[in-house]
């Protein structure tokens, strides 16, 4: 039964994905129907239920976010992470915090001088609240999201459903990417990032939550395929995702997805029984092998120029000077104007202005690292170290988390290459800092046990 309401789920967004690309008018009914649906589903849970229905709604939100956007679907351009806040802040009000979340309380406050320094600094070509709802809409979504999450207990079994809430509406996206473009060849002209092969959209954004989608799909086939039906099914999914990655020819979101995938495997692997570790390892070789499929795939049918984009090489196979493809200089713009600036920074929103003032060049970093230290100073300084350190500290004392250090990976790595255009790394940041329990009648049973236990009765 379990297995055909989750063959009915997918098979319901591939629709999904389908119905969109054939009426676009439907993204838009698509995201109100996001927003009744999940407001209901919170409203009437019970309250010992209500905290996992905020996260299941944001989760959701996160995995639509994208697809969303590229159809078309966005009342404001910034909604999805609107609407992560709204169900949060939900949350917030309605359900009891496990612990006093101080550390991003502070981080929170740490934000507002840069506020009141680009409010100083204003000019008349200055879109004040414009710059702050963009630049900052990120950064206030994570401090919200990781103050409800902050050391608060899940189970195992609703931590994977947060999980498959993040993936369905991936399936729907990759869906629809197939019928935008189904030929990658005609869309070929180089081995810049390719608009056309990720939907018309920003290939980095797509890039990024495709591969959280490589990541999800991969949980699912190592740890939630108990039969061949459920392999055969998330690898097939997982194969679509990795394949629609690859040939946005944007790399930071696949190697982002595989460093959160070898994450999973490896603390998977040592945290249950010998018996299962068998099964992981038989699953890793047609795991390589599927891996090797894609990548051929993806190279025949973009005519070996995806090999050059990995290899940082142009079209005609010659090596390019900068691997970050320019971006290393607008950070090193960025770094000059905190050493200027050290103590309050230059304001929010307004590096991007100084650059083009200073050197002509309209361009952003999307890098947070060094975005948050220009425009906020030493209270940037401030912020970036209580993010970094809070969750590892944390993770120091409570070890119950599996997917901690993916979580994580994914939220440092994504900040570096596509800062906080998307909700993806606040809300992957907050999930870092869940406690998962393990439900056992016995307290004397393993961690390792319960595991292998919760995983047979989970789909």
């Amino acid at each position: 039964m379990k297995n055909f309401s989750y063959i009915k789920i997918i098979a319901l967004h591939v629709l999904i994905g389908l119905l969109v690309y054939g009426f676009s008018a439907l993204s838009r009914i698509y995201l109100l129907g996001i927003f009744v649906f999940f407001s209901y589903q919170i409203f009437k849970a019970k309250p010992s239920q209500k905290a996992v229905k905020v996260l299941m709604a944001c989760s959701y939100v996160v995995g639509a976010e994208v697809f969303i956007r590229m159809t078309g679907g966005n009342f404001l351009y910034e909604a999805s992470k609107y609407l992560v806040i709204f169900f949060i802040l939900i949350g917030i009000f309605t359900v009891r915090l496990s612990k006093q979340p101080i550390p991003y309380i502070i981080y929170i406050f740490l934000l507002i001088p840069g506020i009141l320094v680009a409010g100083f600094n204003a000019t008349a070509q200055s879109t004040l609240r414009t710059d702050i709802a963009f630049n900052l809409s990120g950064p206030i979504c994570l401090g919200i999201v990781s103050i409800f999450c902050f050391k608060r207990k899940i189970s195992y079994q609703n931590m994977h459903n947060v999980l498959l809430y993040m993936a369905l509406p991936l399936v729907s996206m990759t869906a629809y990417l197939f019928l935008y473009t189904p030929d990658i060849r005609e869309t070929l002209s180089g081995t810049g990032s390719n608009f056309a092969a990720s939907g018309g959209f920003g290939p980095n954004q797509v890039s990024t939550v495709l591969g959280i989608g490589m990541f999800l799909f991969s949980l699912r086939f190592f740890m939630l395929s108990p039969n061949l039906i459920l392999k055969v099914i998330n690898g097939i999914l997982l194969a679509a995702m990795s394949f629609r990655g690859i040939v946005t020819f944007s790399r930071g979101g696949v190697i982002t997805g595989l460093f959160m995938i070898a994450a999973l495997i490896y603390f998977y692997f040592i945290k249950v029984n010998v018996k299962t570790k068998l099964k992981i390892s038989r699953l890793f070789f047609i795991f390589i092998g599927l891996a090797f499929t894609v990548w051929l795939f993806s190279k025949v049918q973009t005519s070996g120029l995806i090999e050059y984009r990995y290899a940082n090489k142009d079209a005609l196979g010659r090596e390019k000077e900068d691997v970050t493809t320019g971006r290393s200089d607008l950070i090193s713009f960025e770094i000059e104007e905190f050493l200027n600036n050290p103590v309050l920074g230059v304001g929010v929103g307004k590096i991007k202005e100084l650059r083009e003032k200073k050197e002509g060049i309209l361009a952003a970093s999307h890098n947070e690292m060094s975005r948050i230290l220009s425009e906020h100073g030493l209270f940037g300084v401030t912020a970036l170290i209580i993010l970094i350190f809070t969750p590892l500290i944390f993770r120091f004392r409570n070890k119950s988390n599996i997917f901690f250090y993916s979580c994580f990976i994914f939220w440092f790595l994504t900040i570096n290459h596509s800062a906080m255009r998307i909700a993806a790394p606040a809300f992957v940041y907050g999930l870092c800092l869940l406690d998962i329990q393990f439900k056992s009648k016995n307290p004397r049973t393993t961690n390792k046990n319960t595991l292998i236990k919760a995983n047979n009765q989970n789909i």
